[in-house]
């Protein structure tokens, strides 16, 4: 959803069709190719390291989100999820973020309540259903978005299910404008 040299924003045909629940969002990449095999190995291959660059790809593309003051949070990752790859790739990218922007980083501000299925193969209304009441805020750390803008972080954007409902529990607890930026974005088949 860039914004044209005109001052115009663009929003992209699935925006259109379906706001989104966050003032706007970025990717620094599209997904496929070299950039998908980067994000699989943050995600699945064990490649912490590549975290540091990558964040620094995000911050050139999202730029014009970041504002004084705000708050950056990861998409969360069930615990049993945790577990098994040792790390949140997104917190990873949230964490190097912060060092790169100066902004002041909330880890845990959301949690995963549900363990979800792997979403791949679903249909967007398939992903959305699946994420109902499967996040929600940590009780802890509800007063530090209260009236913040928030910056939600993800590796890979694909629908939009997971980073829109992520949006919705910051919003009903409080923040003031949501935005999302994303390592990569699946592009849609045309």
């Amino acid at each position: 959803m860039p914004g044209a040299p005109d001052g115009y924003r663009i929003e992209c045909d699935d925006c259109l069709k379906a706001p989104r629940p966050w003032q706007d969002g970025r990717a620094a990449l599209l997904y496929q190719g070299r950039a998908k095999a980067l994000v699989l190995a943050l995600k699945h291959g064990d490649r912490a390291e590549l975290a540091r660059p990558a964040a620094r790809w995000m911050v050139q593309a999202g730029r014009d989100l970041l504002r004084p003051g705000m708050l950056i949070a990861p998409v969360p990752l069930h615990w049993t999820r945790l577990i098994r790859r040792r790390y949140n790739q997104s917190a990873l990218l949230a964490q190097h973020l912060g060092r790169e922007t100066g902004l002041t980083v909330c880890p845990d501000l959301l949690i995963r309540t549900m363990r979800t299925p792997v979403l791949d193969g679903k249909t967007a209304a398939e992903r959305s259903d699946t994420l109902a009441n499967a996040i929600s805020v940590h009780p802890k750390r509800r007063h530090r978005m209260q009236g913040r803008d928030v910056l939600l972080v993800d590796d890979v954007m694909t629908s939009g299910a997971t980073l829109a409902a992520c949006a919705r529990v910051c919003r009903a607890s409080g923040a003031n404008h949501i935005f999302v930026l994303a390592l990569a974005r699946v592009a849609k088949d045309t």
